[in-house]
């Protein structure tokens, strides 16, 4: 009886740990995990942070708008009138987003382009926060809200890509 107690004791310990080891991640799996490639190919390192480490990161307004999805207020954000030929990196993470070629005026209130640079970029949901569904963007790499995609833009792709000021930074070309 002995014997049979210790064998079914094996057997269960040796299916627990099957079950266990077929549950963990192989390094593959693990790096699918952790990076992307984006449309030129480049591997991208996926950023992921606790939220209390992003609060010592990122300014209060920062943080509100990155990470809680708020809004900036309309014609108060510092890159809306912002000229120069360069790129509109995530404020977040650096990660560039957009490029000045495609930015354009649209009377929002906030920068507008009609189009991204590598839209692997930029990952899309469908928010219903004011009632009705909306396109909200937000950087594929660090998953920081941007703002929101709408199709009243400028040819030649008919969109808006309206970006809260405070969720970029911006990197002059040099000439």
């Amino acid at each position: 009886m002995r014997l049979i107690h210790l064998f079914l004791c094996v057997f269960m310990f040796l299916s627990c740990q099957r079950t266990v080891s077929s549950q963990q991640p192989t390094d593959e799996t693990a790096m699918q995990e952790k990076y992307y490639l984006n449309g030129r190919g480049d591997t991208i390192l996926l950023i992921s942070r606790p939220e209390s480490e992003w609060k010592k990161i990122l300014s209060t307004q920062e943080y509100y708008v990155l990470r809680t999805k708020g809004t900036e207020r309309a014609f108060t954000g510092d890159l809306l009138q912002e000229k120069k030929e360069g790129w509109y990196t995530c404020r977040a993470c650096g990660l560039p987003l957009f490029h000045s070629k495609h930015k354009y005026e649209s009377g929002s209130g906030w920068p507008s382009f009609f189009d991204v640079s590598d839209k692997s970029s930029i990952s899309t949901t469908t928010d219903y926060d004011i009632g009705y569904p909306r396109t909200e963007l937000t950087c594929h790499r660090c998953g920081g809200h941007l703002g929101h995609v709408f199709d009243d833009g400028p040819s030649p792709t008919g969109m808006r890509y309206c970006i809260n000021s405070v969720s970029l930074d911006f990197v002059e070309e040099k000439k």
